[in-house]
């Protein structure tokens, strides 16, 4: 093997080994209070500070374990993200922490993190992927992998004076409340009409006409599986849901019965996913639906549909999340809050 080859393949072995080592701030979200006032958590909360933006946010793929170098380069040309969990795990880690140590550093980084999620939000109120200045697919309103779900049911807990969040002043609890429900109105605004019948969500929606957007190469304009059921399981959380938000969860649920894969399992053979046949197998749903005929597809990087995951490649055949049981949960908690909420009246259901 060539030196330059010996010496590249290297470099990625640290790279990967980096990564694999590193740290992510959502690992840390649920540690005991102990931790937090400790001094490893000190540590571990130190860093993470020393990642926050200049404009407030955090982003992606970064080991809370070492403090920010100056010489590392920033994903995102720096700006802020939603993504992979990113600025609002933070924003609960430092609530968490403020409240039980009472450091001052921590209540200012939350502030500034707060303040930059709620300038982050459009006119329309969707949030963004990153902020500021967000271009490509960043631009869209991001329901991919539950970014902005997560921002909203953070927002939501801070209006509500959730006990991890008791510092924050009156004025600000209410900004979080207009923001959050400027966010139902855009979760409500880009729900899919298929044929006049409202379906599920797109995992991004164009951030001007709230049309199904596409992302990543094999991420195409669809029927989400996957976030869809995360959006509806926040609807649902709206103590007084007006016949709108109703009507949203209703039709939702009415999707996903319709559209659950049933007597299939995934199955490893020699490191590979395949679909088997299992007639007793729990339902899944595939991460995306064709928005025209209703069925589920699958990409490899080329961005060609395909009907079966069998058809795409080995590297994004085992590199995504293709099939799970996606809307299971939230069709467990369906019921009861149909009985509580009770059926749409028929003038809204139009």
């Amino acid at each position: 093997m060539p030196l330059r080859t010996h010496v590249l393949v290297a470099a990625i072995l640290v790279i990967v080994a980096t990564y694999l080592q590193a740290g992510p701030v959502h690992s840390y979200r649920d540690k005991p209070d102990e931790w937090l006032a400790s001094g490893d958590g000190a540590r571990v909360l130190s860093n993470i500070l020393s990642w926050q933006t200049r404009d407030g946010g955090w982003w992606k793929s970064y080991d809370c374990e070492k403090p920010y170098d100056p010489n590392t380069p920033r994903d995102g040309g720096g700006r802020g993200t939603f993504d992979n969990n990113a600025t609002w795990s933070e924003l609960r880690l430092l609530a968490r922490a403020f409240t039980e140590t009472q450091r001052p550093e921590y209540r200012a980084a939350f502030d500034r993190g707060l303040r930059f999620t709620l300038a982050a939000q459009y006119p329309n109120g969707g949030w963004p992927q990153q902020y500021p200045h967000p271009d490509g697919y960043a631009k869209h309103i991001t329901f991919n992998d539950n970014a902005m779900t997560s921002v909203m049911a953070l927002l939501k807990d801070i209006a509500d004076a959730k006990p991890e969040f008791a510092f924050v002043d009156d004025a600000t609890r209410q900004q979080c409340r207009d923001a959050f429900d400027r966010g139902v109105t855009c979760v409500l605004d880009c729900q899919v009409r298929v044929n006049g019948k409202l379906t599920v969500w797109c995992a991004q929606h164009d951030e001007q006409t709230l049309a199904p957007a596409k992302a990543r190469a094999y991420e195409l304009p669809s029927l989400s599986g996957g976030e869809s059921a995360e959006i509806a399981l926040l609807l649902m959380r709206i103590e007084q849901p007006d016949d709108r938000v109703k009507q949203s969860v209703h039709a939702a649920a009415a999707w996903f019965e319709a559209n659950k894969l049933t007597g299939i399992r995934l199955d490893k053979r020699d490191g590979d996913t395949v679909v088997v046949e299992d007639p007793s197998a729990p339902p899944l749903w595939a991460r995306f639906y064709d928005l025209e005929t209703g069925k589920p597809f699958y990409c490899d990087r080329d961005g060609i549909k395909k009907g079966s995951l069998a058809e795409i490649g080995r590297e994004r055949r085992n590199g995504y999340a293709w099939i799970r049981p996606f809307g299971q949960k939230f069709l467990d908690a369906y019921p009861k809050w149909a009985e509580r909420h009770g059926p749409v009246p028929t003038a809204a259901a139009q």
